[in-house]
């Protein structure tokens, strides 16, 4: 029997979001049934729940192809070719910073350092200054996020070596990390990877990618990427800084 062309595309991709997800399910299984040598509890609401995964990874994957990436790049490719230098450099910022101002990983991670400080005697322990500290820090984030893709946006324009900046602001890090508070260092190196998730990944990345095929020059392979390591390093240095300020 044949299947219909739409069905057959759809079971395909769901096939392949089953495949990216099978080398956890085989970890899971294994560990489960011979190392702790215990059944799966509740089996049926364990197997929905997989499904349930499977299908948000598929929708969510096809989603990124379909919207953002088409996105990032044709906004990329309009404000190269407007000419206005000014525009794509607070397209850029503004970019990085709502994305990551959204980003539900930044905001579980804010919200759990102000319960913890406000727990630890860091912070007053009520709802209004935990409110402040986790939005402090949440925007904390996202201004050293813009002003990281600022900075990787002008590194494609101005071909700029890659490897300079990035060991520059690695630097940059140890240093902070010597002054910064304590309490603050393991939260700030956290941030760096919270920032780089569902959200700011796909769009930061159709940005550079789209700046790097429009720029004659530059290589979509060379150029294109890199912004994503800027997207999680400044983070850290920021945060600290806001340790400092806090503490």
């Amino acid at each position: 029997m044949t299947l219909n062309p739409t069905v057959s595309i759809v079971l395909k991709k769901y096939w392949i979001a089953f495949t990216d997800l099978l080398p956890i399910i085989l970890v899971v299984a294994f560990f489960q049934s011979i190392v702790i040598g215990q059944p799966l509890p509740e089996v049926v609401e364990v197997i929905i729940g997989s499904l349930m995964v499977v299908t948000g990874l598929m929708l969510f994957v096809e989603g990124l192809e379909l919207g953002l990436f088409p996105i990032g790049e044709t906004m990329a490719y309009a404000l190269t070719k407007k000419g206005s230098l000014f525009w794509l450099l607070v397209f850029a910022f503004a970019l990085g910073f709502s994305t990551t101002i959204a980003e539900p990983a930044l905001i579980a991670v804010a919200k759990e350092a102000a319960r913890i400080s406000a727990g630890s005697g860091l912070i007053s322990n009520d709802q209004e200054t935990m409110a402040i500290y986790a939005m402090g820090l949440r925007l904390s984030v996202a201004f050293s996020v813009g002003i990281a893709i600022l900075v990787g946006v002008l590194r494609i324009l101005k071909g700029w070596p890659l490897y300079f900046l990035i060991i520059g602001g690695y630097a940059m890090v140890m240093l902070m990390t010597v002054v910064a508070p304590k309490e603050i260092i393991g939260l700030a190196y956290d941030a760096g990877g919270v920032t780089t998730s569902t959200i700011t990944v796909p769009l930061v990345t159709a940005l550079g990618v789209g700046l790097a095929n429009v720029i004659h020059g530059r290589s979509p392979l060379v150029d294109g990427f890199g912004l994503i390591a800027f997207a999680s390093l400044l983070p850290m240095i920021f945060v600290m800084a806001y340790g400092l300020f806090w503490f």
